[in-house]
């Protein structure tokens, strides 16, 4: 009789673990600051063959964390170098890697967490390259983190009061403007030019105003010709 073969417990995938508490962020203005990032980023990333962003999911890191619930997740993340696609939530183990970039939107409740114990794992655990925070109502509160080595030192704003980022090579900002009807101060990213990166919604509006441009100038050159193009 042959002895019999024990194969090895293949950890869960993202199919088999929680990926939503039902809870919500901590304010309508955080869960828009956060959409915000998001937009941006996927307009950024239609650039590139690769990446992913995400917010607000279960992020899990080790075998440990899953016998319990006590870690949801980034607010915002983005993840280079990875296939492109949907996720439920982020499994390192699954997926290769962790976060590039982490932010955190802090709020009285969490600012403490988001501070000490969620920067400590950020930087100790899960080696995320960059971290940054910033609260939605308090413009002033932000701060961003570079891992050197296995500690993080602080990014210094430059010349125009921007974080940058090497990771992904842009500029987190400062933006005073409306998004979903809130006029506020919002952070975003920028190009080195000083570009904002367009939200979904922005870059239609970019696309639409050219045409329309383009359309203007083929009247003007058919008017020029002698022919009316609203005959044609």
């Amino acid at each position: 009789m042959l002895d019999p073969v024990y194969l090895p417990e293949l950890p869960p995938t993202q199919d088999e673990l929680p990926y939503d508490d039902g809870e919500p962020m901590e304010s309508w203005r955080h869960r828009c600051q956060m959409d915000l990032l998001i937009s941006t980023t996927q307009t950024w990333l239609q650039q590139r063959p690769d990446g992913f962003v995400g917010g607000n999911m279960f992020l899990y890191y080790s075998l440990e964390q899953t016998s319990g619930r006590n870690f949801k997740g980034p607010d915002y993340f983005v993840v280079l170098g990875v296939p492109k696609g949907e996720r439920k939530s982020w499994v390192i183990w699954e997926q290769g890697k962790g976060p590039d970039v982490v932010i955190e939107l802090v709020f009285p409740s969490t600012a403490q967490e988001d501070k000490t114990s969620k920067k400590q794992l950020y930087e100790q655990i899960i080696r995320v390259p960059e971290y940054f925070w910033f609260d939605p109502f308090d413009p002033e509160d932000w701060a961003g983190f570079r891992l050197r080595g296995d500690r993080y030192e602080p990014i210094k704003e430059d010349a125009e009061g921007c974080l940058p980022s090497e990771v992904l090579g842009l500029y987190l900002v400062k933006w005073e403007g409306r998004f979903r009807d809130i006029e506020a101060t919002w952070i975003r990213w920028a190009t080195a030019a000083g570009e904002l990166v367009p939200t979904e919604a922005e870059l239609e509006r970019q696309r639409a105003e050219q045409a329309e441009q383009r359309a203007g100038r083929l009247a003007r050159k058919l008017r020029e010709l002698g022919v009316d193009p609203d005959a044609l």
